[in-house]
């Protein structure tokens, strides 16, 4: 038997007093659980993006991948497009978090990481945007870089990762009852399928919105991209490209992390035409 996170419960007392109380706690948890979806309306993607998504993905997915520049070359892009893009991130982030956000992202090269990838995280409560040297190695151009930035940069506007904590904890409070009520109501309360049920309900919910972030992340990647000079449409190819889920080395990269489609380009290309007709983000309802 594993060992419970609770102490012994009567299996009488959930059936006449607690299950009401447990069918509460999960109907609370699935709310929060619904309740972490995107900050902005996304912009449709239908009929001529999904046209020109799909033209531009073939092109991507058919040309060869460009030779990897030198490591010297890579450090003087990541400089250029940092000195262009944090601004513009920084003031997005201000515009649309406020001052309760820390919007004084430290953007660096993770010299560490072998795998062509990026990631925004924080670090000891502050926030850090991070893209590896085989990334920034292996991009067509300025452009490239940029979108990848900004579109890390996307993820803390969004709140993604204070998102993706409540949903945790949301889909463990969903699992963990429903497991334990539904043993509870057969006359035999396991406390080890409540245990069970906690851990698998906490990765569901780790991973239920995982698409609709990195969508968000697109679309307010595209509009800081812009800001900052780029053509977030060309720089969005980047995503487009035929890469394996992990490298020699068996670390995931940027394609397994994050994932190509059709939809993300469609939905870069939606955005750059708001941006053109002067449209600003719109508030999720």
């Amino acid at each position: 038997m594993t060992r419970s996170w609770f102490p012994p419960i009567r299996s009488d007392l959930v059936r006449n007093r607690l299950r009401p109380r447990a069918l509460g706690l999960a109907v609370a948890g699935l709310t929060a659980l619904t309740a972490c979806g995107t900050a902005y309306d996304l912009p449709s993607t239908t009929g001529t993006y999904e046209a020109q998504a799909s033209r531009i993905f073939a092109e991507a997915r058919s040309t060869p991948p460009p030779k990897p520049i030198s490591a010297a070359a890579a450090q003087a892009r990541f400089d250029r497009v940092a000195r262009r893009v944090r601004p513009a991130g920084r003031s997005a982030c201000e515009q649309l978090r406020g001052p309760q956000v820390d919007c004084q992202v430290q953007i660096e090269i993770d010299r560490q990481m072998k795998e062509a990838n990026a990631y925004f995280t924080y670090e000891k409560g502050r926030p850090v945007i991070r893209m590896s040297l085989p990334l920034l190695q292996v991009t067509r151009n300025d452009d490239e870089a940029a979108f990848v930035m900004a579109h890390e940069y996307g993820h803390l506007i969004g709140g993604h990762i204070e998102k993706k904590q409540q949903q945790v904890a949301a889909g463990a409070l969903i699992a963990g009852t429903l497991a334990g009520l539904a043993t509870a109501v057969s006359g035999d309360f396991d406390e080890d399928a409540l245990a069970r049920g906690l851990g698998v309900g906490a990765a569901v919910g780790g991973i239920a919105y995982s698409q609709t972030y990195e969508l968000e992340s697109d679309s307010l990647g595209t509009r800081i991209a812009h800001a900052a000079g780029y053509d977030a449409p060309k720089g969005a190819r980047f995503f487009a490209r035929p890469g394996k889920p992990q490298s020699p080395s068996g670390g995931l990269n940027f394609w397994s992390t994050h994932p190509p489609d059709e939809k993300r380009l469609a939905l870069v290309l939606a955005t750059q035409a708001e941006i053109d007709r002067g449209q600003g983000l719109r508030p999720a309802q």
